[in-house]
Protein backbone atom coordinates (compact mmCIF):
# COMPACT_ATOMS: atom_id res chain seq x y z
CA UNK A 1 0.00 0.00 0.00
CA UNK A 2 1.17 3.35 -0.86
CA UNK A 3 1.83 6.83 0.93
CA UNK A 4 -1.73 8.54 1.96
CA UNK A 5 -3.46 10.72 -0.59
CA UNK A 6 -2.74 14.22 -0.22
CA UNK A 7 -6.64 16.20 1.01
CA UNK A 8 -7.35 19.63 0.06
CA UNK A 9 -7.61 21.94 2.61
CA UNK A 10 -10.59 23.24 4.06
CA UNK A 11 -11.74 26.29 2.97
CA UNK A 12 -14.16 29.21 3.52
CA UNK A 13 -17.48 28.29 1.75
CA UNK A 14 -20.01 28.37 0.07
CA UNK A 15 -22.35 27.54 2.92
CA UNK A 16 -23.33 31.36 3.15
CA UNK A 17 -26.66 31.67 1.66
CA UNK A 18 -27.80 28.13 3.76
CA UNK A 19 -30.56 29.14 6.11
CA UNK A 20 -29.15 29.81 9.42
CA UNK A 21 -26.31 31.26 7.57
CA UNK A 22 -24.05 33.97 7.57
CA UNK A 23 -26.59 36.37 5.75
CA UNK A 24 -29.70 38.61 6.59
CA UNK A 25 -32.01 40.41 4.81
CA UNK A 26 -30.89 43.76 5.11
CA UNK A 27 -27.11 43.12 6.22
CA UNK A 28 -26.07 45.19 2.92
CA UNK A 29 -28.27 48.51 4.98
CA UNK A 30 -25.91 50.02 7.12
CA UNK A 31 -27.94 52.77 7.39
CA UNK A 32 -31.73 53.73 5.83
CA UNK A 33 -31.95 55.02 2.26
CA UNK A 34 -33.33 58.34 3.70
CA UNK A 35 -30.45 59.18 6.39
CA UNK A 36 -28.62 62.30 5.79
CA UNK A 37 -25.53 61.96 3.56
CA UNK A 38 -26.29 58.09 2.72
CA UNK A 39 -24.70 56.73 -0.58
CA UNK A 40 -24.54 53.35 -2.38
CA UNK A 41 -20.76 51.50 -2.06
CA UNK A 42 -21.20 49.10 -5.02
CA UNK A 43 -18.21 47.34 -6.50
CA UNK A 44 -17.32 43.68 -8.61
CA UNK A 45 -15.57 40.92 -6.89
CA UNK A 46 -12.84 39.32 -9.47
CA UNK A 47 -10.21 36.88 -9.24
CA UNK A 48 -6.48 36.84 -10.54
CA UNK A 49 -7.49 36.35 -14.20
CA UNK A 50 -10.29 39.09 -13.94
CA UNK A 51 -13.41 36.88 -13.77
CA UNK A 52 -16.18 37.54 -11.49
CA UNK A 53 -16.33 35.45 -7.44
CA UNK A 54 -19.80 34.21 -7.70
CA UNK A 55 -19.69 33.21 -3.99
CA UNK A 56 -18.20 35.56 -2.14
CA UNK A 57 -19.09 37.56 1.15
CA UNK A 58 -18.13 40.86 2.08
CA UNK A 59 -17.88 42.31 5.53
CA UNK A 60 -17.69 46.33 6.13
CA UNK A 61 -17.04 47.74 9.25
CA UNK A 62 -16.36 51.81 9.61
CA UNK A 63 -16.75 54.70 12.53
CA UNK A 64 -20.11 57.16 12.40
CA UNK A 65 -19.90 60.36 10.57
CA UNK A 66 -17.89 62.01 13.64
CA UNK A 67 -15.51 59.34 13.71
CA UNK A 68 -16.76 56.81 17.21
CA UNK A 69 -17.37 53.28 16.78
CA UNK A 70 -20.17 52.43 19.68
CA UNK A 71 -17.77 49.73 21.12
CA UNK A 72 -16.68 49.98 24.72
CA UNK A 73 -13.08 49.70 23.31
CA UNK A 74 -13.59 53.12 21.72
CA UNK A 75 -12.49 55.68 24.94
CA UNK A 76 -14.75 58.64 23.23
CA UNK A 77 -18.23 59.98 23.35
CA UNK A 78 -20.06 56.58 22.39
CA UNK A 79 -22.19 57.09 19.47
CA UNK A 80 -26.16 56.60 19.71
CA UNK A 81 -26.82 52.83 18.42
CA UNK A 82 -24.21 53.31 15.35
CA UNK A 83 -23.56 49.74 14.37
CA UNK A 84 -21.39 50.19 11.44
CA UNK A 85 -21.01 46.92 10.24
CA UNK A 86 -22.36 45.73 6.63
CA UNK A 87 -22.56 41.74 5.33
CA UNK A 88 -23.17 41.27 1.33
CA UNK A 89 -23.42 38.39 -0.51
CA UNK A 90 -21.86 38.58 -4.30
CA UNK A 91 -24.01 37.96 -7.42
CA UNK A 92 -23.00 36.05 -10.32
CA UNK A 93 -21.42 39.05 -11.62
CA UNK A 94 -18.77 39.42 -8.57
CA UNK A 95 -21.20 42.53 -7.98
CA UNK A 96 -21.01 43.81 -4.42
CA UNK A 97 -23.33 46.75 -2.67
CA UNK A 98 -23.59 48.83 0.42
CA UNK A 99 -25.62 51.80 1.69
CA UNK A 100 -23.50 53.41 4.26
CA UNK A 101 -22.18 57.02 5.14
CA UNK A 102 -18.66 58.57 5.04
CA UNK A 103 -17.01 57.92 8.45
CA UNK A 104 -15.79 60.14 10.23
CA UNK A 105 -11.47 60.55 10.63
CA UNK A 106 -9.91 58.43 13.36
CA UNK A 107 -7.41 59.23 15.92
CA UNK A 108 -4.51 56.64 16.38
CA UNK A 109 -2.98 55.50 19.83
CA UNK A 110 0.03 57.31 18.58
CA UNK A 111 -1.96 60.71 18.49
CA UNK A 112 -2.27 60.72 14.59
CA UNK A 113 -5.12 61.09 12.68
CA UNK A 114 -6.26 58.47 9.67
CA UNK A 115 -8.62 59.40 7.23
CA UNK A 116 -11.84 58.40 6.98
CA UNK A 117 -12.31 55.13 5.51
CA UNK A 118 -14.20 51.96 5.69
CA UNK A 119 -12.41 48.42 6.61
CA UNK A 120 -13.68 45.66 4.23
CA UNK A 121 -13.45 41.68 4.96
CA UNK A 122 -13.48 39.18 1.75
CA UNK A 123 -14.22 35.14 2.12
CA UNK A 124 -14.90 33.40 -0.53
CA UNK A 125 -14.60 29.67 -1.90
CA UNK A 126 -10.92 28.44 -1.82
CA UNK A 127 -9.41 30.92 0.77
CA UNK A 128 -7.95 29.85 3.65
CA UNK A 129 -8.18 33.15 5.30
CA UNK A 130 -9.99 36.15 4.76
CA UNK A 131 -8.41 39.14 2.92
CA UNK A 132 -8.82 42.90 4.66
CA UNK A 133 -8.87 45.95 2.95
CA UNK A 134 -9.54 49.57 3.69
CA UNK A 135 -11.72 51.79 0.56
CA UNK A 136 -10.46 55.48 1.40
CA UNK A 137 -12.32 58.30 0.08
CA UNK A 138 -11.27 60.54 -3.45
CA UNK A 139 -10.23 63.81 -3.54
CA UNK A 140 -10.20 63.76 0.53
CA UNK A 141 -7.35 65.90 1.56
CA UNK A 142 -6.38 63.82 4.84
CA UNK A 143 -5.50 60.71 2.53
CA UNK A 144 -2.12 62.51 1.95
CA UNK A 145 -0.92 62.07 5.72
CA UNK A 146 -3.09 59.37 6.62
CA UNK A 147 0.02 56.48 8.61
CA UNK A 148 -1.73 53.66 6.82
CA UNK A 149 -1.93 54.80 3.49
CA UNK A 150 1.46 56.77 3.09
CA UNK A 151 2.81 53.09 3.92
CA UNK A 152 1.95 51.51 0.70
CA UNK A 153 4.02 52.03 -2.42
CA UNK A 154 2.75 55.35 -4.32
CA UNK A 155 2.05 52.90 -7.30
CA UNK A 156 -0.84 50.63 -5.73
CA UNK A 157 -2.59 53.51 -3.38
CA UNK A 158 -5.57 53.70 -6.52
CA UNK A 159 -6.80 50.06 -5.62
CA UNK A 160 -7.62 52.02 -1.83
CA UNK A 161 -9.54 54.30 -3.55
CA UNK A 162 -12.80 54.30 -4.43
CA UNK A 163 -14.06 56.17 -7.47
CA UNK A 164 -17.31 58.34 -7.71
CA UNK A 165 -20.04 57.16 -9.87
CA UNK A 166 -23.62 57.97 -11.43
CA UNK A 167 -25.29 56.31 -7.96
CA UNK A 168 -22.06 56.69 -5.49
CA UNK A 169 -18.98 55.07 -5.19
CA UNK A 170 -17.48 52.24 -6.74
CA UNK A 171 -14.98 49.97 -5.62
CA UNK A 172 -13.74 47.12 -7.25
CA UNK A 173 -11.96 44.60 -5.54
CA UNK A 174 -9.32 42.12 -7.07
CA UNK A 175 -7.81 39.05 -5.32
CA UNK A 176 -4.52 38.53 -7.23
CA UNK A 177 -2.90 39.30 -10.62
CA UNK A 178 -1.98 42.51 -12.32
CA UNK A 179 -4.19 45.31 -10.26
CA UNK A 180 -4.58 43.30 -7.44
CA UNK A 181 -6.09 45.09 -4.47
CA UNK A 182 -3.92 45.71 -1.29
CA UNK A 183 -4.76 43.51 1.30
CA UNK A 184 -3.25 44.48 5.03
CA UNK A 185 -2.18 41.57 7.68
CA UNK A 186 -4.36 42.18 10.35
Amino acid sequence: MGAPATTPSQTVGPFFALPGGMLWSDGAQVVPEDREGSFLLRGRLTDGNGDPVPDGILEIWQADEQGRFDHPHDPREQSSGWQGFGRCPTDAEGRFWFRTVKPGPLPTPTGETEAPHIDVTVLARGMLNRAVTRVYFPDEPANETDPVLTRVPAERRSTLLAVPDAQGLRFDIRLQGAGETVFFAV
